[in-house]
């Protein structure tokens, strides 16, 4: 197989093995009313099994990082791949909401050991131009999930039902089974031990303060079943970061930090990856449960967004990789700001063109002028030789924003749907994003290759 062929299929491999992971992370939201009038449990379900997907997803991506260097990254992405399609079957035939979110718990598992893979797949197939190039593809796309996820996840549950969105997984997981037989993996020479005290600390850490946020609403702070696993959450996480800081070979290697915008960058991919989350919740449900839109009319809402970053991420990918990611960090973050202060407007009855078209546009726009360029600015501040640890930090990070964000939620702006929930999650959104958007102007460093050639354009004018 030629180069040029096999290229481009490591990039298509890379970007539907990360790409059904995220969707997953979104294309549920639009279902669960659908699933709780079925299996019942009301909102505190509804975050379980969005929560339940997220916690193993974003605690073990670090871990699947270290396995794909140590055993390939292709060996790996296949186990993650038939694991995907298993566990998605077993949530697709769930009886119960309990089953569904152990469900979950395992599709989560199994999604942490696609995302990193795929990135590094990539960084190691691809180079210069290309690369850079490659890099702001798989980033439109995988961002792309989390706004297709509604749409497709509500023409799911309106004309088949809720169970389709989990069993759908099996066709790309298929299809991108059959692309990956002719690649050839490649296990590291060298294989340092698993940092497996670390992967205990971290998952039992965020599994704890993440069940306390969610189930403080239903038992309240003062009982043990909340504050007991808050207080083991808690020392769990601590104990994750002292040991990356004493362990031989961390997960995180906490090095990483030291360089200037890696440690910014995922600041800023804290609090927009956590906006992100709640906004896709918050929209579909109130669009479902308040406005009464059917789910396939709450996803078509939110297309304009999924159209921005697909046709315009790559765009200003290139853009960033010219004139530095600095500005379009900031800029991108703060036109989403503005766009979900805009999207306020929603409210029963509702009409898209008045309440939402602005707002989604600014969403769209904004997250296209963010995605690539964020990535691109973590990315390039760290080695070649350890991007994929890197990549793995960042998306355990953004994950696990999105997944506290969501758990939070209940008791940041209470439990009832109505419209005044909405303008409070809407305006957390937004502060959040404006806090992405002063990190970057802040801490982001242009590269000085960039700032030199920029200082040398403005010069000769």
């Amino acid at each position: 197989m030629a180069d040029t062929a096999l290229n481009r299929r490591v990039l298509v491999v890379a970007i539907l093995s990360a790409f059904v992971a995220f969707l997953d992370g979104s294309i549920v939201n639009v279902a669960l009313p659908a699933i709780t009038t079925e299996l019942g449990g009301g909102l505190p379900v509804q975050q379980w099994v969005v929560d339940a997907y997220l916690i193993t997803l974003g605690s073990l991506i670090l871990l699947a990082g270290s396995l794909s260097d140590l055993f390939g990254r292709v060996a790996i992405l296949r186990i993650g791949l038939i694991g995907f399609a298993v566990t998605s079957l077993a949530c697709g035939l769930a009886p119960t909401a309990d089953v569904l979110i152990a469900a979950r718990a395992a599709q989560g598992i199994a999604g942490a050991l696609l995302v990193p893979s795929s990135l590094a797949l990539i960084m190691s197939a691809h180079r210069g131009a290309t690369q850079a190039r490659a890099i702001g593809l798989w980033t439109a796309w995988t961002s792309a999930a989390f706004v297709v996820g509604p749409l497709l996840g509500g023409l799911l549950t309106d004309f088949a039902s809720w169970r389709w969105v989990f069993v759908i997984n099996v066709v790309p997981v298929a299809l991108t089974l059959v692309l990956l037989v002719p690649l050839r993996n490649e296990p590291a020479v060298q294989r340092p031990p698993l940092d497996l005290v670390g992967a205990v600390l971290g998952a039992l850490g965020l599994a704890g303060v993440v069940f306390a946020l969610i189930e403080q609403a239903n038992y309240g702070w003062s009982a043990a079943l909340v504050w007991v696993p808050l207080v083991v959450g808690v020392v769990s996480l601590v104990g994750f970061v002292v040991r990356q800081a004493v362990a031989q070979h961390p997960m995180m290697p906490l090095s990483l930090f030291r360089n200037r915008n890696f440690a910014v960058g995922n600041i800023a991919t804290v609090a927009i990856y956590a906006a992100l989350s709640v906004s896709g919740l918050v929209i579909v449900v109130y669009l479902q449960q308040v406005a009464g839109l059917s789910a396939t009319v709450s996803g078509l809402v939110m297309l304009p967004v999924t159209l921005c970053l697909v046709l315009l991420s790559s765009r200003f990918g290139a853009l960033a990789g010219r004139f530095g990611p600095r500005w379009f960090m900031t800029l991108g973050p703060l036109l989403v700001a503005i766009g979900f202060v805009s999207l306020r407007s929603i409210e029963t009855p509702f009409d898209f063109v008045s309440q939402a078209l602005p707002g989604v546009v600014l969403f769209g726009l904004g997250m296209s002028m963010t995605v690539a360029p964020l990535t691109s600015a973590i990315l390039g501040a760290i080695d070649s030789e350890r991007s994929g640890i890197a990549s793995a930090v960042n998306n355990a990070l953004s994950r696990v924003a999105g997944l506290v964000a969501i758990a939070l939620l209940g008791a940041v702006i209470g439990t009832l749907v109505d419209d005044a929930w909405l303008d409070n999650a809407l305006l957390l959104c937004a502060a959040l994003m404006l806090t992405g958007a002063i990190t970057s102007a802040v801490g982001i460093r242009n590269p000085p290759r960039i700032a030199a050639a920029n200082s040398s354009a403005h010069d000769t004018e």
